[in-house]
């Protein structure tokens, strides 16, 4: 039976998140959807490398599939394709060797945080538009001191199925570039708790607003407070960009996902 690595984007808006709920639309359950209807089976895996919440995007998020079928790699994509509704897409599919798990194998992932600086008639459901000027510099300012190894308990919701597991995470990058209307935040890391992205984001936006100091934000890390969780940025601005593996190029060039051209006055 082979296994195929699928590389897949997807507009999160109208999805449950990542993996598959009962009575709930989902990704994952989308994919599954397909691949019963392209092979005709259902005894296979279908493993993602993470879960996105509900609403949160994907520019390449990755999976691993082992179904047993004679299609080539490229035909079962098309396939596949062609069973999804247009708002996912498999990019690429390619076999890989059994021992490749979409999930363990990675060593890092880079999330893209999209925040619009004006009102976009096109792009509202892919960023969180921020009405009040934001000190960037501030942010990036304050941003430094996020990346290294932290605990970042204060900035996840607490897993109660595993109460023991640790809330440190090593953030290897968090930087911020101006693109347009966007300002778009890239968060490079080893691994992120549930809503951490989004919670670190609205802290900083916070930071940039001037509604809080840096000495205050940074004070989180260690923490056990509920401030995070009150300034938790929108899912709609969150992309799951990109998922790293052993060999590949890190720390590539940030594009915006959805571009918003700077205002035209005429």
């Amino acid at each position: 039976m082979p296994r195929f690595k699928l590389i897949v984007e997807y507009a999160g808006t109208r999805y449950s998140g990542w993996q598959i709920q009962q009575n709930a639309r989902t990704v994952q359950g989308e994919i599954d959807r397909a691949v019963r209807e392209v092979t005709g089976r259902k005894d296979f895996e279908l493993y993602g490398s993470g879960r996105t919440d509900a609403g949160v995007h994907a520019l390449g998020q990755v999976a691993h599939l082992d179904v047993a079928t004679g299609l080539a790699p490229e035909m079962i994509r098309r396939r596949i394709n062609d069973e999804l509704p247009a708002d996912i897409n498999i990019l690429s599919a390619t076999v890989v060797p059994h021992r490749f798990h979409a999930r363990h194998d990675a060593v890092a992932r880079r999330y893209l945080y999209q925040i619009a600086t004006r009102r976009t008639a096109f792009a509202k459901p892919f960023v969180w538009w921020v009405k009040e000027p934001l000190h960037l510099e501030r942010m990036r300012d304050t941003a430094r001191h996020f990346v290294g190894l932290h605990d970042f308990g204060a900035f996840a919701v607490a897993d109660r199925s595993n109460e023991d597991a640790s809330t440190r995470v090593l953030l290897e990058g968090l930087e911020f570039v101006v693109d347009g209307d966007l300002v778009l935040v890239a968060i490079e890391g080893s691994h992120f708790l549930w809503r951490m992205v989004r919670r670190l984001v609205g802290v900083l936006v916070a930071v940039g607003r001037g509604e809080m100091d840096s000495e205050a934000a940074v004070a989180l890390l260690g923490a056990r407070s509920e401030l995070p969780a009150k300034l938790t940025a929108p899912a709609s601005g969150l992309f799951l960009e990109r998922v790293y593996y052993k060999g590949d190029a890190r720390h590539t060039p940030l594009r915006a996902a959805t571009p918003v051209r700077s205002e035209i006055r005429g």
